[in-house]
Formats: C-alpha cells, structure tokens, sequence
C-alpha cells in the first residue's frame, strides 16, 4: 500500500515538474492520430477485423492522451477522474471488438495477409516508438499508468497482428484473424480494469490527501 502511496505521489510530482511529459504526450497523440486515419483504411479495404479493431485502439488512445494532456499538473482528483474515464473507453472497445469479431465470424469472409502483414509492422514500429517515450513515466498516478497500459497493450496487438496475417495467409482462413481480435478485446479488458481499479482508488485517497494538507 506504501509503495501505492508513493507511485501516485511520485507521479503527481513528475507530470507537474517535467515538461518532457507534456511533449510526449503530444508526440503520442499525433501518432495515434495518424495510425488511426492509415488503420481504418487499411482495414476497410483488407476487410480485416484485427486490422479494424487496432484502427479504432489507436482513436481511443489518441482521445486519451488528449484527456491526459487537459489534466497535466491538475489536482489528483482530477487525474484519476480522467484516468477513470479512460478506463470506460477501454472497456468499450473490448466490447466493440468482440461484437466485430462476432460478426464477422457469421459473415465468413477472409482478410488479405499482405495488407494486414506491411500495416501491421507499421503499427508496431509507431507503438514501440511511443512505449519507449513512456516507458519511465509507467509506475506515476492513475492516468499516466493508463497511459502506458495503453501503449504496451498497442504494440503486443500489433505483434499478434502480424502473426494473424501469417496465420490467414498459411490456412485462407479468417480464423486467426478472428483469434486475434478477441486476444486485443481482452487486452482492453484487462488494462481497463486495471486502471478503473487505481483510479477508484486514488478517488477514494484524494479527499484524505486534502485533509491531510
């Protein structure tokens, strides 16, 4: 519980006194951004699923380094209700993955693995660019936390998605393709979670925090 404390203290100190997180921030949300606009073509036009779903991971993350950027240097409090927020927005989109991977398992159409493979590396090189950029702000308060859940959440989907274009290519099957979405809805699943959880927690240390000032 102590080491808790002193992650989220570290943390609030950190986003206030390092101007670093503030351009890292906005590195991450550009290329966010730009993944999402070059995924969701992609993926329209490979008919991919995985492809799809990491299109629409990359908008989520590119509305939470916005958040993450609007609340830099506020109050606790603050942080962690936008750190909760963002949780929401996880969970959403494992909810959305697995509806997509349900339909199109009814649907039965096949990607194209040339197109997932080349994007898919793409995607992976944008996310560890950034995984690396954020990797020392990983153990701070709720929200930079969830910032860097998101981004090693990213380029682990990106990896199975290149391994599901292999798989589609091996087998002209959708299967992997579908394998692979439902592995990035849980992804969503459990780093949401994880962050709903430090941020109700820090919502509940906030007041005391306060008092104690």
């Amino acid at each position: 519980m102590a080491d808790s404390c002193c992650a989220s203290a570290c943390g609030s100190e950190m986003a206030k006194a390092d101007p670093r997180w503030r351009r890292v921030l906005w590195v991450a949300l550009i290329v966010n951004a730009a993944m999402f606009l070059v995924e969701m073509v992609a993926g329209a036009a490979a008919d991919s699923r995985a492809l799809q779903a990491d299109a629409l991971d990359f908008l989520g993350d590119a509305g939470n380094y916005a958040v993450s950027l609007a609340v830099v240097g506020a109050a606790l409090s603050w942080r962690a209700r936008a750190a909760l927020l963002k949780s929401l927005f996880m969970l959403g989109f494992a909810g959305w993955v697995f509806g997509s991977a349900v339909f199109a398992f009814m649907s039965g159409t096949s990607p194209d693995p040339a197109m997932m493979g080349a994007v898919g590396a793409l995607a992976l090189a944008a996310n560890v660019g950034v995984a690396l950029l954020l990797y020392r702000y990983r153990t701070g308060d709720a929200n930079m936390r969830s910032v860097w859940i998101c981004s090693r959440n990213d380029a682990i989907g990106n990896v199975a998605v290149m391994l599901a274009a292999l798989g589609v290519f091996g087998t002209g099957s959708a299967w992997p393709d579908l394998i692979v979405a439902t592995i990035m809805a849980a992804l969503a699943l459990t780093g949401g979670l994880q962050v709903f959880r430090h941020a109700m927690a820090e919502l509940k240390a906030a007041p005391a925090a306060v008092e104690q000032a």
